[in-house]
Order: structure tokens, then C-alpha cells, then sequence
């Protein structure tokens, strides 16, 4: 008999295969609709985690000098926020959140569940180090709806902390650098983004989604490259640093989610000065 560890990557493996299949019918310059038709066909099981990132919840909780900044809450941004549990995870923490999503039927869901959970968090929002900063409190969510390349929903806005587990491995190679381009333009001057690196356990070769990404952060951000980099990249293999962003940290989580295989790896830029 199969164990509950075999039998969830099993079922991880037929979900990532149904994505790749599903994506197959739907051009490069098509994504969006592809991702509006499976919220549309109650299929987000494929990629849902149930839950808020442990590797992000202990990032913020380790370093409380995040949560202020002029004695204000911070601006926080997470793309292809899903169900919301990241987005209200942050409000908990001191944040003033902004997710964002492409389906309209994404972002009700996730408004119906940031109303509730901030009623009444659960545990899973935090982790052992968690302390309430003095004067910051609970911070605002707002969900929107729209396209992340498109300059219709941001209203020139640019955040302090923008957080990316599972939206540049959902986007098609194609518009990597136009990922990173938005990043830089959203970013505040000394703001920080935070990538949850995933999946680096598949080569880069195959298809998505998920895409892998082992060394695309590298490439984009670091090196200004496009992102498209074979299966032998990764951090032993660099370039010239060209890119706009550096690096302030890179290390292995201590809790992420099981199906990063133990492999998940965090990256923490900043827009270089200029």
C-alpha cells in the first residue's frame, strides 16, 4: 500500500501533467485564459496549497524591520496570489496587501476568503517567532483583478516587499524578461523581492506548467539575461551581472512545502542604485 507521501506525489505528478496538457491547447501570447478557464472549472486543486508559505512566514518573522517604514505599514504585493493565503498571511503581519489575480472568479475567491480569515485567522498564519509590532497592527487587504503585464490595475503604485512562489513558474518562458521588467517598475526604490524558488528539481527543457527554474532567477534578475537557460545552469555557472537587481540573500528554508521536493530555495533583490 502506498504511503500518504507516495500518494501525494503521485497525485502532484497527474496534477502537473493535466497543467502541461491543458496548456498545450493555448498559445504563448494566450496564458491568461487558460488559467480564467480552470478558476472558471473549479479546477485550482492543481496547483492550491491549502495554505500560507511557511518559508515566507519565517522570512518576515525573523527580520521585524520589514513590517515599518516611517512608522507606517508597508506596501506589499503578491502576483498570481491564488486563494489569498500569502496576501492575508502579510495583512496579519503588519502589511497593507495587494493580490492580485487574473480571473475575476480567482479574486472573489480570494476576497471571500480574506474576509473570513481575517475575522478569524488560523494557526497556519503563524510561525514561532510571531510578535505583533507596537503601532502597526492588522493590516488592509485589497484583491484585484487584471493582468500583471498591463499597466491598467496599479494605478503607478510601487511596493516595499512583492513576494513570487508560483507565478513566474506558471508564465510561459516567453515573457520572463517582461517578468522582470514589471518587477523593477513595481519595486520601490528600497523595496525587496521575494522569490520562494520552485520547482528547481525539474530541467528547464521540459514544459510547464510549472516551469522549472533552476538558475532562471539568476539569470533574469542578476545577469539581465532572458531566463531561458538549459538544464546544466545554475549557481556554479554565472555571468557577467548586468541586471538591474542584486542579491541580498539566497538560502534553503527550513519549512517550505513538501512538494518542493527539499529542493525550494529563497532569493531576496534589490534594485541596484543607480
Amino acid at each position: 500500500m502506498a504511503s500518504s507521501t507516495e500518494k501525494e506525489t503521485l497525485q502532484n505528478a497527474a496534477g502537473q501533467l493535466r497543467l502541461v496538457n491543458h496548456f498545450k491547447a493555448h498559445s504563448p501570447d494566450n496564458q491568461p485564459a487558460g488559467w480564467s478557464n480552470l478558476w472558471d472549472t473549479d479546477s485550482s486543486n492543481l496547483w492550491d496549497r491549502g495554505m500560507p508559505s511557511p518559508a515566507l512566514i519565517d522570512f518576515i518573522e525573523e527580520r521585524v524591520n520589514l513590517l515599518t517604514k516611517d512608522g507606517r505599514r508597508k506596501k506589499a504585493l503578491v502576483p498570481g496570489c491564488g486563494k489569498g493565503y500569502d496576501v492575508v498571511m502579510l495583512a496579519l503581519h503588519g502589511f497593507d496587501v495587494f493580490g492580485l489575480e487574473v480571473s475575476e472568479t480567482g479574486a472573489s475567491v480570494a476576497r471571500e476568503y480574506a474576509q473570513s480569515e481575517l475575522q478569524s485567522p488560523q494557526d497556519y498564519n503563524f510561525g514561532s517567532h510571531f510578535r505583533e509590532s507596537p503601532g502597526v497592527g492588522k493590516g488592509e487587504v485589497t484583491i484585484l483583478q487584471g493582468d500583471f503585464f498591463k499597466r491598467d490595475w496599479e494605478s503607478e503604485m510601487q511596493f516595499d516587499l512583492i513576494y513570487d512562489y508560483t507565478f513566474l513558474c506558471a508564465l510561459h518562458p516567453n515573457v520572463r524578461r517582461q517578468w522582470a521588467g514589471r518587477m523593477a517598475d513595481l519595486l520601490a526604490p528600497n523595496g525587496q523581492l521575494v522569490c520562494l524558488e520552485f520547482p528547481l528539481f525539474k530541467d528547464p527543457k521540459m514544459p510547464g506548467p510549472p516551469w522549472g527554474l533552476r538558475g532562471v532567477h539568476w539569470d533574469l534578475l542578476a545577469e539581465g539575461g532572458d531566463g531561458i537557460v538549459g538544464g546544466d545552469v545554475g549557481e556554479d555557472v554565472k555571468g557577467e551581472e548586468k541586471g538591474v537587481f542584486e542579491r541580498l540573500l539566497y538560502l534553503k528554508p527550513e519549512r517550505s512545502y513538501a512538494n518542493g521536493k527539499g529542493t525550494d530555495m529563497l532569493s531576496v533583490w534589490i534594485k541596484k542604485s543607480t
